[in-house]
């Protein structure tokens, strides 16, 4: 063989073996980010077994995301079952049952009618911080979709979404995004600005939203809520909605603690304000 053909043929195998070189490395990056993006599933396992062992109020229930099952906390109004219900969203690093303005509101909205569907969001490590969750809001649509349906499946016509600190973003973005027919109304609880990554900001999805929302927050809210709350009115104006509303509590912080009672009587008043026109 002469040289030429021994250089063609030794180039040709280089070229094979960077090419498989290549996508080796392609393929364990694309798992790496994966990995690093997806929720963290055994903590939301631990979290459901530790919920469901001591659950007082309401029922556990699986429901299913394309494929990927997750925690469910079903409460039925407890005057019967309920056309009216609404699908409740935690804050960062928090489950379906945290104490503060999840629990009190999925506990207490039944005792006035309201069913409640509070369900596992993605969630992260602990020392995770906020930008890192920006990959997981395309997590969110399958979850909130499944608690529709589990609600659907149960008679209810009226579903309103209330989301929490970045359930509140989460919430917002979806409904912004999917135009969704499905969801009635919008609760969004010391909803921040987040700039640090355009998926997770609230200001473009409330300029696309037209369903009536209540935006509420506390007079010692974070900064991040406070100093926000002008531009996301002025995001509401400009998507034509007259049926947005924004409310500050005067005391109240971001988990509105010691001021629960009032939490749930706003948040109430606005949905029977705005859903329960057949009670007037």
């Amino acid at each position: 063989m002469d040289n030429a053909a021994t250089n063609r043929q030794s180039m040709t195998g280089n070229m094979k073996n960077s090419s498989k070189a290549l996508i080796l490395i392609l393929f364990f990056a694309s798992q790496l980010s994966w990995a690093e993006t997806a929720s963290d599933l055994e903590k939301e396992k631990r979290w459901s077994e530790q919920i469901t062992d001591s659950l007082v109020v309401g029922e556990s229930c699986t429901l299913d995301a394309a494929g990927s099952p997750f925690l469910g906390i079903y409460t039925e109004a407890s005057e019967g079952p309920s056309s009216r219900a609404v699908i409740l969203l935690h804050g960062i690093g928090a489950h379906p049952d945290w104490p503060e303005v999840i629990n009190p509101l999925r506990s207490d909205l039944p005792d006035l009618g309201w069913t409640t569907l509070s369900i596992q969001m993605p969630v992260l490590a602990n020392d995770a911080k906020i930008q890192d969750y920006a990959p997981l809001f395309a997590e969110v649509g399958p979850r909130i979709e499944a608690a529709i349906q589990y609600l659907r499946d149960r008679d209810a016509d009226t579903l309103v979404l209330i989301g929490h600190s970045l359930g509140a973003s989460m919430a917002a973005t979806w409904v912004a995004n999917s135009q969704t027919k499905d969801i009635n109304g919008l609760v969004l609880i010391g909803l921040g600005v987040i700039t640090a990554d355009a998926r997770m900001n609230s200001l473009p999805a409330l300029e696309k939203i037209h369903i009536p929302v209540l935006d509420l927050y506390g007079s010692r809210d974070l900064e991040s809520v406070t100093a926000s709350a002008k531009k996301r009115l002025s995001a509401a104006n400009k998507s034509g909605n007259e049926k947005y509303r924004q409310l500050s509590v005067e005391g109240a912080d971001h988990f509105f603690v010691g001021l629960e009672a009032d939490l749930t009587r706003r948040v109430y008043g606005w949905l029977k304000s705005n859903f329960e026109k057949d009670k007037e």
